[in-house]
């Protein structure tokens, strides 16, 4: 069966490489140039780590990610310890390690062990229909192409998303999630947080975060509660150096150590509420246009993985028809995925004093925690993964 993938991001990489590895003909169309993800790191928590050992590449993406042990929350005007615990329990309980890791190292691996003869870029998709027994891609450079199914991994703009939805129903719009993210890339200085932590400094709604990754450097990202549409220059630390200018020392040395000519991404945060039809016929999608979501509970990635593990179990095991096993397919993935994008924005709410009570509330619980509450939030994020088919967590 020939497959065509709109989209060349972790989504749409690690779909295309589970339909190849059962032996389907897979294409993979983008419309960027070249490999620049947006977003300077990403979270592969053990759910996602899972669908990627799946895929084969266990070992390369241990030497990407990471040695995020312990997760520490400090005062951002003070830079106090509120709380400092161990990830292990992660680990016991999932039987996995978490790993930040670089987006463009991660996105260089899955391209690369797709097949970069298979990835075509710079093809923006305009136009997709489908006869009932194939289905043809129509890029704006006039080209076409025809196959048995289309894969729609293109991003929270999905032209294929507006393809599966019923005839008639109204546009699937992006809702703004009250806050803007600035994030990079810096060397890891223990002045800013432990080499081996992820550290995140709160206060005023806003954070300040470090995330270890691979080549002794940090991933940082700062969290700003704004409206959307403000003027920005790319590059500019301004917004930055007004918001957090006055707290810790921690936080006053990672702004020095930021560079952002080469590592300073800004990125409005929007998600999408969830709906449930993700398939038309011999069309399907999945990632960010399936469930965009805010990063709050650093699933997005993860997410787009399970579904492509979800789409490789439904290809492997279904085999009435090409729309029979893309609606399995999705019968596996849309409740989940959605309760994700609404477990972030609940999330998002909480942290960034859109209710200013309740994000004290929450700054209070942190202080002096063991982190057994925290611990629980996040392997509740990955226990209802289909990765673990059932198989919950070993709690002893």
């Amino acid at each position: 069966m020939k497959v065509i993938v709109v989209g060349a991001g972790v989504g749409g990489t690690s779909a295309g490489i589970a339909l190849q590895r059962l032996g389907h003909e897979v294409v993979i169309y983008d419309q960027m140039r070249e490999n620049r993800p947006v977003g300077a790191a990403l979270s592969l928590w053990p759910n996602g780590v899972k669908v990627l050992n799946w895929l084969g590449l266990g070992e390369e993406v241990a030497a990407l990610g990471g040695d995020m042990a312990d997760m520490v929350y400090l005062d951002g005007h003070t830079g106090e310890t509120m709380c400092d615990f161990s990830l292990a329990p992660v680990t016991a309980q999932t039987g996995q390690k978490p790993y930040p890791v670089a987006r463009a190292d991660l996105q260089a691996l899955l391209m690369e062990r797709f097949g970069l003869d298979g990835i075509h870029l710079g093809k923006r998709l305009t136009d997709v229909s489908d006869d009932g027994t194939t289905v043809t891609a129509t890029f704006a450079d006039g080209t076409t192409d025809t196959a048995d199914m289309l894969i729609g991994a293109d991003g929270a703009r999905s032209i294929v998303r507006a393809y599966v939805q019923p005839d008639g129903a109204p546009p699937i719009e992006r809702e703004y999630s009250g806050y803007t993210n600035l994030n990079g890339l810096v060397p890891v200085s223990e002045t800013i947080g432990r080499a081996t932590a992820w550290t995140t400094y709160v206060a005023e709604g806003k954070r300040a975060a470090v995330m270890p990754i691979a080549g002794d450097r940090f991933y940082f990202w700062f969290d700003i509660p704004q409206p959307s549409g403000l003027p920005y220059e790319r590059g500019d630390l301004t917004p930055l150096l007004e918001a957090f200018g006055d707290w810790a020392p921690g936080v006053q040395e990672l702004l020095s150590a930021i560079d952002p000519a080469t590592s300073l991404n800004r990125v409005e945060i929007w998600d999408i509420t969830p709906f449930d039809t993700w398939t038309k016929g011999r069309v399907a999608i999945l990632g960010d246009a399936a469930h965009n979501t805010a990063p709050d509970i650093g699933q997005g990635a993860c997410s787009a993985l399970e579904d492509a593990f979800a789409l490789g179990i439904a290809f492997a095991t279904n085999t009435l028809d090409v729309a029979d096993t893309l609606r399995r397919y999705a019968a596996m993935r849309v409740e989940r995925a959605g309760e994700l994008v609404l477990r972030a924005r609940k999330r998002g709410w909480e942290t960034h004093a859109f209710d200013p009570a309740v994000t004290d509330a929450w700054y209070e619980s942190l202080r002096g925690t063991d982190g057994a509450g925290i611990i629980r939030g996040i392997v509740g994020n990955i226990e209802d993964s289909p990765v673990n088919l059932g198989g919950g967590l070993l709690l002893g």
